[in-house]
């Protein structure tokens, strides 16, 4: 009988270890071009695009988002006669909309961001992501770097797919036509 039993728990065992386990692959649906836009929604609110991409007004708590000009970027035209030399190597100064910047580098401009052409309506995904992870002016091989305070550097291990969706999202919005100027070195003050 004992031998019995240590047969039949032997053979149980066995037949355990011997036994293939099916998986069942659950086949992932991919997310909706709904879903996509959302997700975007989501990373450039949270990472905040919009403190730097959408001019300010002035309102009794201090400076909120331009309602009818949202990821326009810096619609003042060029601050460079407004800017004293000597603030370039002691300051970092932002204008009153918080769209441009001035330091060592020069002037920069919140550039638009919205669906226009003027601002990223026509980029590639492509474009984005090299924007986003290498700092390309545009998402252009070959042309200059980003500016300050453009934190693209902080951008850069996002995946494809969160940048994919952050453009999707951006595509989505209201088109502004906005052409910003470009950046002032400091040898043209």
């Amino acid at each position: 009988m004992r031998h019995l039993l240590f047969s039949l728990l032997f053979l149980v065992g066995l037949i355990g270890c011997t036994t293939q386990t099916e998986k069942k692959e659950v086949a992932e649906t991919p997310p909706t071009q709904e879903e996509i836009i959302a997700r975007g929604r989501y990373l450039v609110s949270s990472i905040g695009c919009e403190d730097c991409h959408t001019p300010k007004v002035m309102s009794d708590h201090g400076p909120i988002p331009d309602p009818e000009n949202h990821f326009a970027g810096h619609m003042e035209g060029d601050l460079r006669d407004k800017v004293a030399k000597d603030a370039l190597s002691s300051w970092l100064l932002f204008n009153m909309s918080l769209t441009s910047a001035v330091g060592p580098w020069g002037i920069s401009y919140a550039a638009n961001i919205s669906s226009d052409e003027s601002g990223v309506g026509t980029w590639t995904d492509e474009q984005f992501i090299r924007a986003m992870r290498e700092g390309q002016y545009k998402g252009l091989e070959g042309t200059r770097k980003l500016l300050p305070p453009m934190p693209w550097q902080n951008f850069s291990n996002l995946t494809d797919d969160d940048l994919k969706a952050m453009l999707a999202y951006l595509k989505s919005t209201k088109p502004i036509r906005n052409v910003v100027p470009e950046p002032v070195s400091p040898a043209d003050f």
